[in-house]
């Protein structure tokens, strides 16, 4: 299991209840894909990247602002070649490196990733992952072996839907086999997406004892210390389809997309600034803004902003069960 790190969680506290600012940066680091998951609007809209000496100008303000975290994601990562260097460039910084892919690039491109600390693929069923993501398991599979054989622990994340709700005990059992953590969430419908690809994934009225049992089996396997990072606070809200907590992800999370764009959060993706006028500034100028978004946002159910935020409150269960970073 991933192990609680108190120098980590110190300058995680000093930043964000002390200085009053985030200690993670989420950056979306390119605007291309290698896949086409018809949920996912990230790679329908490509548009400009930073370039590497921009990403790294960026990475010495983020040390200076008090970031902690870099986390890399979307669209596929492993697509930008200059990714390691990216990554060592934060390390030398020493800024904790996380990277979300679909690893579907991870067999060929693992050895370069010495400077990575923590590593997240995207795995959302067995049999029906193919239908979702639109490319067979296998290869992402030979990837997180290659990962492990380098010395990576990898977190499978899985975004539960209609079409894997039958899978999700069966993924616990496979993050066992391969000896990895395994994170659940469910769908976030966008209204980037139009058209019917919603009516074959989300959960509906009728699906709602099935989805109900799933979850249930969830809360059982944690409880029985299988290789869930969910707390069981979180896996909670998801079954009730409720949410119960305070959102603090804008004080968590500085969300930068490809061009530079400081955006609000993944939901409502308000652009706040851009990285060019420097952090600091653009973070004090949209203090206002941010308040108001969080006070109208009607909620969601990401688990790093949801189990991110129950930590800020210092929920108990959340301190003991949650075991990613």
């Amino acid at each position: 299991m991933a192990t609680f790190n108190p120098k980590i969680a110190l300058k995680a506290l000093v930043q964000m209840r002390v200085r009053k600012r985030p200690f993670v940066l989420s950056h979306g680091i390119n605007a291309r894909c290698n896949l086409r998951c018809p949920f996912c609007e990230y790679w329908r809209t490509p548009g400009q990247e930073m370039t590497l000496d921009a990403i790294l100008a960026m990475l010495e303000d983020a040390k200076y602002f008090g970031i902690g975290v870099y986390n890399a994601w979307t669209a596929e990562p492993l697509m930008r070649r200059d990714l390691p260097e990216i990554l060592r460039h934060a390390k030398s910084l020493g800024i904790t490196t996380s990277l979300i892919t679909n690893g579907k690039l991870l067999s060929q491109r693992v050895h370069e990733l010495e400077d990575l600390d923590y590593l997240s693929v995207s795995v959302d069923g067995i049999k029906t992952y193919q239908e979702i993501r639109g490319v067979p398991l296998e290869p992402v599979i030979e990837g997180i072996r290659a990962a492990q054989d380098a010395g990576h622990q990898v977190l499978m994340n899985c975004v539960v839907s209609r079409k894997n709700l039958g899978e999700l005990e069966d993924l616990v059992g496979l993050a066992e086999e391969l000896g990895a953590l395994i994170s659940f969430e469910p769908l976030h419908v966008t209204p980037e997406i139009e058209g019917n690809v919603w009516d074959d994934m989300v959960i509906g009225d009728a699906d709602l004892p099935a989805y109900r049992r799933s979850v249930d089996r969830l809360i059982e396997m944690k409880k029985e210390g299988r290789p869930i990072i969910n707390s069981l606070t979180y896996l909670k809200m998801v079954r009730d389809q409720r949410l119960d907590f305070r959102c603090h992800a804008p004080e968590i999370v500085l969300h930068v997309v490809s061009d530079g764009t400081v955006m609000s959060c993944r939901v409502h993706k308000e652009p706040l600034g851009h990285v060019s006028q420097g952090l600091a500034r653009v973070w004090e100028s949209s203090k206002k803004r941010r308040e108001e978004i969080v006070r109208d946002c009607e909620g969601c159910l990401f688990f790093g902003y949801v189990e991110n935020s129950l930590l800020y409150d210092f929920r108990p269960e959340v301190i003991a069960h949650y075991e990613w970073m």
